[in-house]
């Protein structure tokens, strides 16, 4: 294996220390804005001269994003760990892709998608979003339980409405699926008060079991599912926290180890 010069040593540290550099950040972080807004424009009526610097900033932008990436390949001083983070490798399929012509080929709809979800480079290139994202994806196993037992609770109350109110709106409650479209949209609030005074037209207490639905899936679960994901994310930043400590506690230890072997050679001479 081939031994790097110190120029070229000397150019990785400087690429290093750009990829690290606050206001190279910043820089990023708005390009990547600014892309999705330039994509964002191409969904409107615009002029034919207004369309052609769209694109010429389309291209200018993909340009960037090669540059960008590519720094950030070349800093890194074991060029295979580069790709070992999921993250360089979602970046870098990202970039790729957006090089695909965007006229005139077969892949221009597909290309057309990825510059959408350039926007998504925004969570590789900010910490704070990949670190909501990953406490997301730990808290999952634990989500999904609550999940399913709200998936319980709708389908035992969509089979009680579906068998009380069928005669009441068949549009509503025709059938188990079409009561739990009704029952989500219970949950979210939207004009559920029209579907219980509907009911309560005919079952004047049958507002007891909006309530009591509303309190278990809506109340309970929902701030069960909001409350594990916030556990998650504080279990993380105790463990980041505990992870520095032991650095330091290591760094210290390292230290003193240094000065007392400096003590006992100015000792021996």
């Amino acid at each position: 294996m081939q031994t790097p010069t110190s120029s070229q040593i000397s150019f990785q540290n400087k690429l290093e220390r750009l990829r690290q550099n606050r206001l190279f950040e910043i820089i990023v972080v708005s390009v990547i804005l600014f892309s999705a807004m330039v994509t964002g424009v191409k969904t409107y009526e615009i002029p034919l001269q207004v369309l052609r610097l769209v694109d010429w900033l389309d291209y200018a932008i993909t340009l960037f994003f090669v540059v960008e990436i590519s720094v950030r390949f070349l800093a890194e001083p074991n060029k295979r760990d580069f790709f070992k983070s999921g993250w360089n490798v979602f970046d870098t399929l990202i970039v790729t892709v957006s090089l695909i012509p965007v006229n005139d080929s077969e892949l221009a709809y597909v290309a057309r998608l990825i510059r959408i979800f350039r926007v998504l480079r925004m969570v590789s290139v900010i910490p704070e979003l990949r670190h909501l994202l990953n406490s997301l994806l730990k808290a999952l196993p634990q989500l999904g339980y609550v999940a399913l037992m709200m998936f319980i609770i709708v389908y035992i109350f969509a089979a009680i409405g579906t068998t009380l109110f069928e005669g009441i709106n068949d549009f509503l409650w025709g059938d188990i699926a079409v009561s739990m479209l009704t029952l989500f949209r219970v949950m979210t609030f939207e004009d559920w008060t029209d579907v219980m005074y509907e009911t309560m037209a005919v079952y004047p207490l049958s507002w007891i079991y909006y309530l009591m639905f509303i309190f278990l899936n809506t109340f309970a679960f929902l701030n069960m599912l909001i409350g594990i994901v916030v556990n998650v994310m504080e279990q993380e930043r105790a463990e980041e926290h505990e992870e520095a400590h032991k650095n330091d506690m290591t760094i210290e230890h390292l230290s003193a180890q240094l000065e007392e072997l400096k003590q006992l050679i100015k000792a021996k001479s």
